[in-house]
């Protein structure tokens, strides 16, 4: 291992993390430091190495055919690390680190771990809320809940519940919304990062997304609830963001049907790991729980 001394282990953890998650942002966001210094980490490791691993373009680093070739080893050598600190740093093997996006964890899953706690006090869950696609097995994260089509290469999926949608709106709307078609007459709410269109709800009732008009958008789809509970127009919710808010009638659904867009939720673990109980008590909550938002 004489070799390693030629390069920092701290350069080399920078390029492994940029050349996985495709961005210094990312990079930079995992490692808990800023983009510059994951840029100056790489130029560290390129000189070191005496090689040109990216290629500096206007959109951002894309690698060479050189640190193509060395990225898969530096993803297993750097995963074999995060587990050997894992297991030397578990507090009794009794907690799981849980990736979830923002909105899942504030909006849903937050509300009902005091429930998985009572059925499982010897079980302590982690959560780690991050839109960025962490792999288990790196940074402590024993498993994930994403939201795709699946399956996923190099790692288990085991599929929760589909995603579907509705929308929705605030109580005052529902007079002028007698049917889908009335959607025309009032202003809709977008989310800017939706993965799925007006037209996976609307082509059920017979309709397309021409007949909609505008009105505010957001980045985030907390945000697009809140204004639909503020009276600003109506939202086309999915059930784990709306199902409280509609459950303390801040919403109304005022359309029955609710339908899949094509993706579901997912449970995301290691692919070379044999699920532990703890995994398999997390699942079976996750099961349950999600199968009551039909």
């Amino acid at each position: 291992m004489k070799n390693l001394n030629r390069v920092h282990l701290g350069s080399l953890r920078a390029v492994e993390a940029v050349g996985r998650l495709g961005s210094l942002k990312g990079a930079a966001a995992e490692l808990g430091v800023t983009p510059g210094a994951i840029s100056q980490q790489i130029r560290k490791a390129e000189e070191q190495l005496g090689l040109i691993l990216f290629e500096r373009r206007p959109k951002g680093l894309t690698l060479t055919s050189m640190g193509e070739s060395i990225l898969v080893p530096l993803n297993h050598g750097f995963s074999e690390l995060s587990s050997a600190v894992h297991h030397a740093t578990q507090k009794q093997n009794n907690t799981l680190t849980l990736s979830v996006a923002p909105v899942f964890a504030g909006k849903w899953l937050v509300w009902r771990l005091q429930d998985f706690n009572r059925k499982h006090p010897d079980i302590r869950i982690r959560v780690e809320a991050t839109n960025f696609l962490t792999t288990p097995g790196h940074d402590d994260i024993d498993a994930c809940i994403r939201v795709g089509t699946g399956p996923w290469p190099d790692v288990k999926a085991a599929k929760l519940v589909d995603h579907r949608i509705f929308p929705v709106c605030s109580p005052a709307f529902a007079s002028v919304l007698q049917s889908p078609s009335d959607l025309s007459r009032v202003p809709i709410i977008r989310d800017q990062g939706e993965m799925f269109s007006w037209n996976n709800w609307l082509e059920p009732n017979g309709l397309d997304d021409t007949l909609l008009k505008e009105g505010p958008s957001f980045s985030d789809g907390s945000l697009c609830l809140d204004a639909a509970i503020a009276g600003q127009g109506v939202f086309l919710a999915w059930e784990t963001l709306a199902s409280d808010a509609l459950k303390a009638r801040q919403i109304i659904a005022p359309f029955p049907g609710r339908y899949p867009t094509g993706f579901a939720y997912w449970l995301i673990t290691a692919g070379h790991e044999k699920p532990a109980q703890m995994l398999q008590d997390l699942e079976h909550w996750l099961r349950e729980e999600l199968g009551k938002l039909g």
